[in-house]
C-alpha cells in the first residue's frame, strides 16, 4: 500500500457482507490506523499479486513485544459468492451434465422455469 504503518498489530474485520466476505477492515499499526472499505482494496492491500477474497478469517501468530510476527489468513472460497462454483460448474459441463442439473446440483430446492413465451 506504500503507507507506514509500522509493524502490524491488528487485521480485525470490521463489517462482512451476506456472503461472509469482508467489506471493511481495520489495519492498526505502531504509526497508523487505517480502515479499508471495500472489498477489492482489502484483497490488493494484503497481497502483491491480490487476494482471490475477502472471504477469510484472520489469525495472529508468534508474538512478540505484542507485534505478531505473522498472520495467517484462512480462506472461504474465491468465487462471486453465490454458491455457484465456477470451476465446478465448468466441470460438470465437461463431463455432459446440462445446465439445469449445473444449477439444480448447486441450488438445492430451486424451480427452473421458463417465464417468457
Amino acid at each position: 500500500s506504500g503507507i507506514d504503518f509500522g509493524g502490524i498489530i491488528g487485521l480485525i474485520p470490521v463489517e462482512r457482507g451476506y456472503s461472509g466476505r469482508i467489506l471493511k477492515l481495520k489495519i492498526i499499526g505502531e504509526k497508523k490506523i487505517l480502515t479499508i472499505g471495500k472489498e477489492l482494496e482489502i484483497r490488493k492491500t494484503l497481497s502483491k499479486s491480490h487476494l482471490y477474497s475477502s472471504a477469510f478469517t484472520v489469525r495472529k501468530e508468534e508474538i512478540k513485544n505484542n507485534i505478531p510476527q505473522k498472520f495467517i489468513l484462512n480462506g472461504a472460497g474465491w468465487g462471486h459468492g453465490v454458491g455457484l462454483c465456477q470451476i465446478g460448474a465448468a466441470v460438470m459441463g465437461e463431463s455432459g451434465y446440462n445446465f439445469d442439473e449445473i444449477l439444480l446440483h448447486y441450488f438445492k430446492g430451486a424451480k427452473i422455469q421458463k417465464i417468457y413465451s
